[in-house]
């Protein structure tokens, strides 16, 4: 089911997410070679909890954290561990903040001290399809409007997009229709309406978008092993256009 959010839904949404981009900006400073995405974890749980918050993922579905950490060529749902993360790799961090029952999610891939040009390039286009698909959340465009702008960008720069994970409408629960595909057709899909929050939140890849699951159950990588970036913000539709309400 759909749910319309009131204003006030929306502005204590955006409280959260001003809290989750915050922790965002904290995790920027500690990305670096030697540190483990575990303790990027235990960082996330303990600062959310002192700003009376707490990570929303941790126990859904069974789910053991408080973030999601996908290194290099995980997709998405990696798992944080104790493993130092090396100069080169690239680390995407999700999260869902719940700040006194409002939800927020958002998604950043990090570079680890020196990355390839080939990464680089990689985090530009997937943060430009993000915008991209942005753009097109406006009152009476469609679902495939979004999808559309992002595919078409992306494979225009010989990217590929994955189809098997979407964007989500969210709050007050954290997955919740409508499913926003980063592919698709303009012109096509659910209309939007002033009211729905949604994520957008492109998964953008180096070569192949088929993935493949880890024996864990939850981390999904490229089959071919190509590396993967995502960034994701959590945005309302408005009247005055879309509304990011996981920045600052």
């Amino acid at each position: 089911m759909i749910t319309i959010k009131t204003e006030r839904e929306i502005n204590l949404m955006h409280e959260a997410g001003k809290l989750l981009a915050a922790t965002h900006k904290e995790i920027a400073k500690m990305i670096k070679p030697g540190i483990t995405t575990w303790e990027i974890d235990q960082f996330v749980e303990k600062f959310l909890a002192e700003n009376g918050a707490k990570p929303e993922q941790k126990g859904y579905r069974g789910y053991e954290y408080a973030t999601c950490a996908s290194i290099n060529d995980e997709i998405c749902h990696g798992f944080p561990r104790k493993k130092a993360l090396k100069d080169g790799d690239i680390v995407t961090i999700d999260m869902v903040v719940n700040l006194n029952g409002a939800l927020a999610d958002s998604a950043w891939t990090y570079g680890v001290g020196n990355i390839t040009k080939e990464n680089k390039d990689l985090l530009k286009v997937t943060k430009e399809c993000l915008y991209k698909g942005i753009e097109q959340a406006i009152v009476g465009n469609r679902l495939g409007d979004i999808g559309y702008a992002i595919q078409s960008y992306a494979e225009s720069l010989n990217y590929s997009v994955v189809r098997d994970f979407t964007g989500h409408g969210i709050g007050p629960t954290l997955h919740e229709e409508p499913f926003v595909p980063h592919f698709g057709m303009a012109g096509k899909g659910l209309r939007l309406r002033e009211g729905m929050v949604i994520t957008i939140e492109p998964m953008i890849n180096i070569g192949t978008w088929h993935s493949q699951m880890d024996g864990n159950g939850w981390t999904a990588r490229t089959r071919d092993g190509k590396n993967s970036a995502q960034y994701e913000h959590t945005l309302a539709i408005t009247s005055e256009g879309p509304k990011i309400l996981t920045m600052q």
